[in-house]
Parts: C-alpha cells; sequence; structure tokens
C-alpha cells in the first residue's frame, strides 16, 4: 500500500487550512513551518496562523462578499473560521478576532491531529523536500513574506517579479486613550451603548494639520532593492495624504454615518480605532498602516484628538508580499504548468486579504484530494466567491491583488419593478442569493461525492 501523503510549506491561513483538510479526509500531511526557528520582520509571535496586518476577517453580513466567501468557507469545514468563532472579540458586523488566542488555538489543533506532521525548518526547493519527506505533492502556501532561499527558487522557476508592499497599522494600549474626547459607535448605525468602534472626531483645521504632518513626516527610507507597488485598497495613510489633502477623508477617515459633535456640528474627519482582543485592552487604528518612521508615528498620531498620550504596543511598518503571475504559472486548480506535482496557495497565487488567502487554502488542498483520488480538477462556479476569486487570478492580464468583492461576480439584470426600488441593495441581494444556491448545489452534486 503507498501512503498517501502531501507536503504543505507554511503554516499561515491558506497553509493551516490545506493542512486540516487534508488530514480530516484521511491524509497524511507533513507541515514545514520556519517561523519557529526565526521570526520575519513582519511577525511578532511563533505560533501559526498570525494575523499581521489586522485583527478583523472583514464582514460576516450574506450579502456582502466577504459574507459569501465564509459562508463556502464554513461548508467546506474552515479551521479559520471555526478557531475565528472561538475567539471572536466584538466588532459590529465584522468577524474581529483576540489574535493570540485564534493562533494558539490553530496551531494546537494541527499540532494535535494525528494526521500531521508538523517541521521546524526554512523551506528552500519544494520539490526536493517533496521527495525527502517521500510525498506525492506539495503546496506551497508561504503566505505575505515568502523566506529569501524559498523566494529565490521561486524566482528561478518562474523568471517573474512577483512582490508588492502592504504596511502594518499601529496598536494602542486602551488605557492611555482620553475616552472623554471620542465615543463609541458603529457606521450607519443608531447610537447604542456599546458600539465596537471608538471614535476620534476632527474638525477642518485639525484634519488639515494632521495630515500636512503625515505629508512631511520623517518615512522609513526605501532600499535599493526596493519596488513599492502597494495594494490600492490598503494604501498608508501617510501615502494617501500625500497623493491629496482629501484623499484620507474620502477612505478611512470618512465622517459619514456617525454622529455631530458636542456643539452639534458634523465632524470633517473621522480617526476609528477597533479592538485588538476581547478585553477591549488594546485597539488598532483602522486603515493607518504606514512608512512612518516609529519616532514620528508617535509624534503624528498624538495629533489625534484622545491620543494625545497614547502608548503605542505596537507601531506600524511596511514589509513585501509576495505573489506570482498565476494566469502564465499555474492551471486552473493552481497546480504548476512546469511541475504539476507542485501548487501554490494562498495570497502567493495574487489574491489578497485573510480569508481570501484562507479559502484558496481550502481549494488547493480539495484540488489535490481529488487527484489523489484520481479524479480530475474541477472549476469552481464564478458565481461562487471562491469560484470568483479563481477566475480573476487566472484571467487578469496585468496581475494586481484582490480582495473578494461583487465587481468578481458575474452581474445580474434588474427587472422593471426591482429598478424602481434600492437598486445598489437589490443587486447586491440577488447576486448573493444566487452565489449561495449555486454554491450550495455545486457542494452537494460535486464536493460530497469527492469526500465520501
Amino acid at each position: 500500500m503507498v501512503l498517501k501523503r502531501v507536503l504543505v510549506i507554511g503554516a499561515g491561513l491558506a497553509g493551516s487550512e490545506a493542512a486540516m483538510f487534508l488530514a480530516r479526509n484521511n491524509i497524511q500531511v507533513v507541515l514545514i513551518e520556519g517561523k519557529t526557528i526565526q521570526l520575519n520582520p513582519a511577525q511578532k509571535i511563533p505560533t501559526f496562523a498570525e494575523l499581521v496586518c489586522t485583527n478583523s476577517l472583514k464582514s460576516m453580513e450574506p450579502t456582502s462578499g466577504h459574507g459569501i466567501l465564509k459562508n463556502e468557507m464554513k461548508a467546506m469545514g474552515s479551521l479559520v473560521l471555526e478557531c475565528g468563532a472561538v475567539h471572536a472579540v466584538p466588532a459590529g458586523d465584522a468577524l474581529a478576532v483576540d489574535r493570540e488566542k485564534f493562533s494558539e488555538e490553530i496551531t494546537n489543533r494541527l499540532s494535535q491531529h494525528p494526521n500531521i506532521r508538523v517541521v521546524s525548518l526554512e523551506a528552500d526547493d519544494p520539490l526536493a523536500l517533496m521527495k525527502h519527506f517521500e510525498c506525492q505533492y506539495v503546496i506551497v502556501a508561504t503566505g505575505p513574506l515568502t523566506t529569501s532561499k524559498l523566494e529565490s527558487w521561486i524566482k528561478e522557476m518562474s523568471g517573474d517579479d512577483f512582490y508588492f508592499y502592504d504596511a502594518i497599522a499601529p496598536v494602542v494600549d486602551a488605557d492611555s486613550l482620553d475616552l472623554s474626547k471620542m465615543y463609541f459607535k458603529d457606521r450607519h448605525k443608531e447610537m447604542e451603548e456599546g458600539g465596537d468602534y471608538l471614535n476620534s472626531q476632527m474638525n477642518k483645521e485639525q484634519y488639515y494639520e494632521f495630515v500636512d504632518a503625515l505629508a512631511t513626516a520623517e518615512k522609513v527610507p526605501q532600499k535599493d532593492f526596493e519596488d513599492w507597488k502597494f495594494f490600492e485598497s490598503c494604501l498608508p495613510i501617510d501615502l494617501m495624504a500625500e497623493r491629496g489633502k482629501d484623499t484620507a477623508r474620502f477612505s478611512c477617515m470618512k465622517p459619514v454615518g456617525l454622529e455631530p459633535d458636542i456643539k452639534g456640528k458634523w465632524p470633517y474627519a473621522v480617526v476609528q480605532l477597533r479592538k485588538e482582543n476581547l478585553l477591549g485592552s488594546a485597539y488598532n487604528l483602522v486603515g493607518f498602516q504606514t512608512r512612518l518612521t516609529y519616532k514620528e508615528q508617535v509624534r503624528v498620531f498624538r495629533m489625534i484628538p484622545g491620543l494625545e498620550n497614547a502608548s503605542f504596543i505596537h507601531l506600524g511598518s511596511c514589509h513585501r508580499n509576495s505573489f506570482l503571475n498565476a494566469r502564465k504559472l499555474l492551471r486552473s486548480d493552481l497546480s504548476s504548468k512546469k511541475h504539476p506535482e507542485l501548487y501554490f496557495a494562498g495570497q502567493i497565487t495574487g489574491v489578497e486579504g485573510y480569508t481570501e488567502s484562507a479559502s484558496i487554502g481550502l481549494y488547493v488542498a480539495y484540488q489535490v484530494l481529488r487527484r489523489m483520488k484520481g479524479l480530475n480538477p474541477v472549476s469552481f462556479p464564478v458565481e461562487t466567491a471562491i469560484g470568483a476569486l479563481v477566475n480573476y487570478i487566472m484571467t487578469i492580464e496585468k496581475p494586481c491583488p484582490s480582495n473578494i468583492n461583487f465587481g468578481l461576480l458575474p452581474s445580474v439584470e434588474l427587472t422593471k419593478e426591482q429598478r424602481k426600488g434600492d437598486r445598489k441593495r437589490t443587486k447586491k441581494e440577488i447576486v448573493s442569493k444566487r452565489a449561495f444556491d449555486v454554491f450550495q448545489n455545486f457542494y452537494s452534486e460535486t464536493i460530497v461525492s469527492t469526500l465520501n
């Protein structure tokens, strides 16, 4: 009897999902993770599935892109969502988690599974490691910061430049905030006790002083070998300031859906903070990823009302995110065109975001399982969130990482009657219901038969 074994490189969100999915389906897994040997510049803890940029796994609303995606992931037995539910912290309609407890939970579950062998090792050549550990297939799921050795191997294999830059938002100590200048409220909801977001309002003068300070503050210098290519939906707040005085005010600092100040005036701009943990002992500045030096971050961010004496638990920083030209290098099941036994999963394939990366880990693990059972790859319907993500990275001409959003899903035509109401909301409801129905049919007709 030939032992069915798969090598998974990387125990981030995608790698953790892939390893657990295969293990639960009676496949032996060798899971390699190098952070237990040495953390990379963006990492803080040695446990798996670390949430580096924010503690939010985005919206749970069933009529949102992330809500649709979560429904599909849950059906496929998502480890990330299971552990996220256990360690959730209040965040309105979003799923936010206690980062450290969430990471510990995933680490424990993977380490204790009888079908998973965890190996602390810095990976270099995936194909050589696959043979060394006597595996039939290898899944590379190394996340946003692939190590230099493995990156060199992938570059040699692909011949492509495949990286861009992202940034991390700072986290402040809750006890150091002046709550008399702030209030709790979620956007577009009635003012009520216990809102999940802490808001700091700015008038016009305060806002422009703050933006000027952001634009002129000292930044961490770009190194000679670096080529900053920021994801448009996750721009550093200081770069927004450089692009124009009102850019941030129409992005993360938009004053809509909140409350007038104590004098009855509507705010010109608002900074929102979100809980980092269930105790509410720490808050992150929503959308405030930055390139500022540590000294300048403390100076500039203390200009925010309520943060004059803020104590920063973590300061922001820039880090490199690696991703492939999937359309050129991979097949639809995300196996390598050059090496069919080699698969890629997660953010390195060209998706952006925690749940997006995790879902691609599930997708690839499912494709590997089919192959190990002698079945051909199967495409997920483009009407589903997972299918839309895979379709996006496999068809876009110029690689550009993307979150799940309604723009990736096929549109619908509204009837004359449907156009009379809120068209945008109606379209979302129809597309969401279609995604749910299509996935349910696909799951029962195709996925279930593979798992049995």
